[in-house]
C-alpha cells in the first residue's frame, strides 16, 4: 500500500474468505466442487435441449436459455477463486482484478434480473392478450428484449465500477467476505463519501428493489387473471407461474437483504453471499425445468441419443 493525500492507494485487498478453519474449507471446497459437477453441465444441457430442439421455438424457452447462459457467466465471476483461496493460507486479491470482479458481478446480476422481467412481460402478454402474443413477442422482439437486459446491465454495472475507483479507501486492506464488491470497499471508504454511498445505493439498490417490486406485482396480477381461465389451462399455467415466483423469491431476495439498505451492516452477510452468488444462481434454470413436461422429455431423448452413440 502507498499513502496519498490523507487516504491510502491500495494495491491488493486480503479477503478473509468463508471460514479461517483449514478443515472446515476442505469441507467447503468438496461441497461446492461437487454442487458445481452436477449442477453446471445440468445448465449446459438445458441450453443444448433448447437450441436443438425446434419444438422448444417459443419464447418462454428462448429467455430460459439465455437465463441459463447468464446463470453460467455470473458464476464465473467469484466461484473459481474462492474455490482456489481454499487451498491459499494468505488469500488476496489485486486491487486491479478486485474492480473487474465487481464490474462483472453487478453487470452480470443486474442483467439477469432485468431478464426476469422480460420473462415475466412474456408471461403477462401469453395469458392476458393470447391474441397478441405473436405480434407483441416474435423473435425480433425477442432479441431486442435480451439485448436490452445486457445492455441495461452493463450500464448498471459500469457505473457502479466508475464509482467505485473513485472511493478514497482510508481503512486497512481486509474484506471480511471472500470475494470484491461495493458493500465491502465502502466500508473502506473515507468519511467524507456521502454523495457517492448514496449513488451508488440509488444505482444498485433501488434498481433491485424496483425490479423485486414490479415483479411481484406482475406475477399477483397474472395469478388473479387465471382466476377465469379454465381448470386444465389454469394447472398449466399455474406451474410455470410458480417456477417464474419461486426464481424471483431466489433471485432478488438475498440481493435485497444485502443492497436493499444504504450500505448498512448486514448480519450473516457472507452466508447470504454464498446463496447470492454461488448456488442460487445455477439452480434457477433447474427450477424451470422441474416444473415443464416438455423441456424435461426433450433433456430425456437428448441423453439418450447421446448414450446410444456412446454405445456405438
Amino acid at each position: 500500500e502507498m499513502e496519498h493525500e490523507n487516504y491510502t492507494v491500495v494495491t491488493e485487498f486480503v479477503l478473509l474468505g468463508l471460514s479461517q478453519n483449514h478443515k472446515v474449507q476442505m469441507i467447503l471446497f468438496f461441497f461446492f466442487l461437487l454442487f458445481y459437477m452436477i449442477i453446471l453441465p445440468g445448465n449446459i444441457l438445458i441450453i443444448l435441449t433448447i437450441w436443438g430442439d425446434s419444438q422448444l421455438g417459443s419464447p418462454m424457452y428462448f429467455f430460459l436459455a439465455n437465463l441459463a447462459f447468464l446463470d453460467i457467466c455470473y458464476c464465473s465471476v467469484t466461484p473459481p477463486k474462492m474455490l482456489a483461496d481454499f487451498f491459499s493460507h494468505h488469500k488476496t486479491i489485486s486491487y486491479s482484478a478486485c474492480m473487474v470482479q465487481l464490474f462483472f458481478l453487478h453487470f452480470l446480476g443486474a442483467a439477469e434480473a432485468f431478464l426476469l422481467v422480460v420473462m415475466a412481460y412474456d408471461r403477462y402478454v401469453a395469458i392476458c392478450k393470447p391474441l397478441h402474443y405473436n405480434r407483441l413477442v416474435n423473435r425480433g422482439v425477442c432479441c431486442v428484449l435480451v439485448g436490452a437486459t445486457w445492455g441495461g446491465g452493463f450500464i448498471h454495472g459500469i457505473i457502479l465500477f466508475a464509482l467505485s475507483i473513485h472511493l478514497p479507501l482510508c481503512g486497512p486492506n481486509i474484506l471480511d467476505n471472500f470475494f470484491c464488491d461495493v458493500h465491502q470497499l465502502v466500508k473502506l471508504a473515507c468519511a467524507n463519501t456521502y454523495i457517492v454511498e448514496l449513488l451508488m445505493f440509488l444505482n444498485n439498490g433501488v434498481v433491485i428493489i424496483m425490479c423485486f417490486t414490479l415483479l411481484l406485482i406482475s406475477y399477483t396480477v397474472l395469478l388473479l387473471k387465471l382466476r377465469t381461465q379454465s381448470s386444465k389451462a389454469k394447472n398449466k399455467v399455474v406451474s410455470t407461474c410458480v417456477s417464474h415466483i419461486i426464481v424471483v423469491f431466489v433471485m432478488c431476495g438475498p440481493a435485497t437483504y444485502i443492497y436493499g439498505l444504504p450500505f448498512q451492516v448486514v448480519p450473516m452477510e457472507k452466508v447470504v453471499a454464498v446463496f447470492h452468488t454461488v448456488i442460487f444462481p445455477l439452480t434457477n434454470p433447474m427450477i424451470y425445468t422441474l416444473c415443464n413436461k416438455e423441456i424435461k422429455g426433450s433433456m430425456g431423448k437428448l441423453v439418450s441419443k447421446y448414450i446410444l452413440w456412446c454405445g456405438k
